[in-house]
């Protein structure tokens, strides 16, 4: 609660909306009206007390499918985000420890991956490998794990050169210890800033992918392809399709708020 107290007004407001995001997603068989795939009217139905969104494409609520993308769409990306960073965290800094053949060997293949934009990169292996949850987790973790790796290197490497870490390793301390008790301590704030934008990118990535229909696969319910599959209401005038939009640009916003603190704090800075 005192950290609370000395979090600026956006960071409480990210806060709110990212708890109420993870809240409705994980509760979401309780709390949305009706089913995630559930049929329950005709197609574009205006908003009514029965309907508070009205209904998709398909004659599905879309309140609910609201509340349950929330899970899908947040839960996925909590889930690539915390792949990639901690794989790619910690090979960027055995990488910097180890210096030699092994951090040429490992920059050089993160190199190759950075090499093609990573949205071509994606669309390519999920044709080949085909457009499944998994398929997609593991492959926008791969695309993503290569700028953590550098950015933890980078950091890392200013931090092997200190002294503190040749007492380390003259003492006979090994590598596992001098990562965990010596480097990462030490790179921690920028770590934390990058989590964050980590999650905004991958979150942002997943909708783009659902949207273009090789993401998120019907009938789950996900915020990007919920976009796609209401978009014709726009033409009539009807904001819609515009309500997983905002969703999607709010969130995103809100953990850049997050973020922002969580870098101020970690950063020692008082002003």
């Amino acid at each position: 609660m005192t950290v609370l107290r000395s979090a600026p007004p956006t960071a409480i407001f990210g806060l709110l909306v990212l708890s109420a995001t993870l809240l409705l997603g994980l509760f979401a068989p309780l709390v949305a009206p009706y089913g995630e795939t559930e049929i329950v009217g005709a197609e574009y139905l205006p908003w009514s007390a029965a309907h508070p969104l009205g209904t998709d494409n398909l004659g599905r609520d879309m309140l609910s499918r609201m509340i349950y993308g929330a899970r899908n769409t947040v839960g996925l990306a909590l889930l690539t985000t915390g792949i990639a960073f901690s794989i790619g965290a910690a090979l960027g800094m055995f990488a910097a420890l180890k210096g030699g053949w092994v951090d040429q060997a490992l920059s050089r293949m993160v190199d190759v991956v950075m090499a093609v934009p990573p949205l071509i990169l994606a669309l390519m292996l999920l044709a080949i490998i085909g457009p499944s949850i998994p398929n997609m987790v593991g492959v926008i973790a791969v695309i993503y794990l290569a700028p953590v790796f550098r950015l933890s290197r980078a950091a890392a490497m200013n931090v092997v050169a200190l002294d503190f870490i040749g007492a380390a390793q003259l003492r006979g301390e090994g590598t596992l210890w001098l990562l965990r008790r010596e480097i990462l301590p030490n790179i921690s704030s920028t770590l934390v800033a990058e989590a964050g934008l980590r999650f905004c990118f991958v979150f942002l990535f997943i909708a783009a992918l659902s949207f273009l229909g090789i993401g998120i696969q019907p009938p789950t319910a996900d915020w990007g392809s919920m976009v796609k599959e209401n978009a014709t209401l726009i033409t009539f005038g009807d904001v819609t399709p515009l309500i997983p939009a905002g969703a999607i640009a709010l969130l995103t916003v809100s953990i850049n708020f997050i973020v922002d603190w969580m870098l101020h704090r970690a950063s020692g800075l008082k002003s």
